[in-house]
């Protein structure tokens, strides 16, 4: 771990990370769009006035809103809910190319069923012969997003391609089970289960002595958050690196938990529908909250507890490193600041990469989306970042979805 946190060392505004090898221009994006933050350097509050949403943004947050379903609202079975999903246009953008797409069933945890996962392999760098495959590559487990509730490895596919591609990684892409079919914890153990086959089995993803990185988007950056101390409580694997992006990590239902930076008052955050400029609303997060904790919480369960809401976790000492990237027009935005700051206070290098102009899902546009690009490029370097010496392969066009 200390490695690890040398890697990170001195975060200077605007830049991914030290010693990778991130263009000025994604440096320069990145610091416009309010990339902050390094190891102990405070984040600091967020600005007063919310930063309008990009104008290139609104088209994408309008098309989002028009065909993500009414969930809480006309919505209200999760099957539908993945129905209406499922008949969503495809990307008209081709996905990222990478050497090789599998798709296993690895052992469950203890009791459940045998896991889906997708791995990923990186394209041979043309002229480099063995020894680039000989050398130790990061193996990402990446969890996907959906509120628990939806989606899959298919819907999150470019997404890992991207960063099979942009990072030379491994990933392995969990398809953990849903809720409300399997509500908590059965998202928390199948996630873990894939962290330990994975790391077992890096030498045959061709990441042997290579480190393990720990990725989600939303629900999924709290499966990656909640992996993170699950292993560092029971002993396991020691990740190099956790990225967390606009990551859900307080679970409890009051005003504050979920407001946006352009709530003054927090108090009235979460019963705020007004939210044109995310497609994800407070409607929504209450309604993934209910298919996934419902029943946990019916039975007594605490939303304190820190497999549902790591942000509260008594000790966040000894974490790996992470990458937190938010967005001011995103309801959890406050929560992952808060989470990235958190983690600061407990020692734990953290590369924050907030983009106030943009909304909850940009990540995955980067075709569209400047700051998508420039996130990305934060992402990558810090996972190129944690082989070492290594520098990044130069290759460029990867996307996201």
């Amino acid at each position: 771990m200390a490695s690890d946190a040398a890697r990170f060392g001195e975060e200077r505004s605007g830049a991914a990370v030290p010693g990778a090898t991130a263009s000025d221009a994604a440096r320069g994006r990145a610091a416009r769009s309010g990339a902050v933050g390094g190891a102990g350097e405070a984040a600091g509050p967020p600005p007063p006035a919310l930063v309008p949403l990009a104008a290139e943004a609104r088209p994408l947050v309008a098309a989002l809103t028009a065909l993500f379903p009414d969930i809480g609202g006309a919505v209200t079975d999760a099957a539908e809910a993945r129905r209406v999903l499922a008949a969503a246009p495809a990307s008209p953008f081709p996905p990222p190319r990478v050497g090789s797409v599998s798709d296993r069933f690895v052992p469950g945890p203890s009791g459940a069923p045998d896991l889906h996962v997708r791995c990923y392999l990186p394209e041979a760098v043309p002229g480099r012969g063995t020894a680039e495959a000989a050398g130790p590559r990061p193996t990402v487990v990446f969890f996907h997003g959906g509120g628990w509730s939806l989606c899959s490895v298919d819907t999150h596919d470019a997404t890992a391609r991207g960063l099979c591609r942009e990072a030379r990684a491994a990933v392995v892409s969990v398809d953990y089970r849903l809720a409300p079919e399997d509500p908590f914890p059965a998202a928390v153990d199948d996630a873990y289960a894939a962290v330990l086959w994975a790391a077992a089995h890096r030498a045959e993803l061709g990441g042997e002595d290579g480190p393990l990185v720990l990725a989600g988007d939303s629900a999924g950056g709290n499966l990656a958050a909640v992996s993170a101390l699950t292993a560092r409580d029971r002993g396991g694997p020691s990740p190099a690196l956790q990225v967390l992006i606009y990551p859900a990590v307080d679970a409890r239902d009051r005003g504050g938990s979920e407001d946006s930076e352009d709530s003054e008052d927090s108090e009235d955050s979460e019963d705020s529908e007004d939210m044109d400029t995310s497609f994800l609303t407070p409607a929504h997060s209450r309604w993934f909250r209910e298919q996934y904790l419902g029943a946990f919480l019916r039975a007594g369960g605490d939303p304190k507890d820190p497999r549902v809401s790591p942000l509260l976790a008594a000790d966040l000492s000894g974490l790996p490193p992470a990458v937190v990237v938010t967005a001011g027009h995103d309801p959890l935005c406050a929560q992952g600041r808060a989470y990235a700051a958190r983690l600061r206070e407990a020692g734990v290098p953290v590369v924050e990469g907030h983009f106030p102009a943009m909304f909850h899902g940009f990540f995955g546009f980067p075709e569209l989306l400047a700051d998508a690009r420039a996130a990305q490029e934060t992402v990558r370097d810090a996972i190129v970042s944690t082989v070492g010496d290594r520098k990044n392969s130069g290759i460029t066009g990867g996307g996201a979805g």
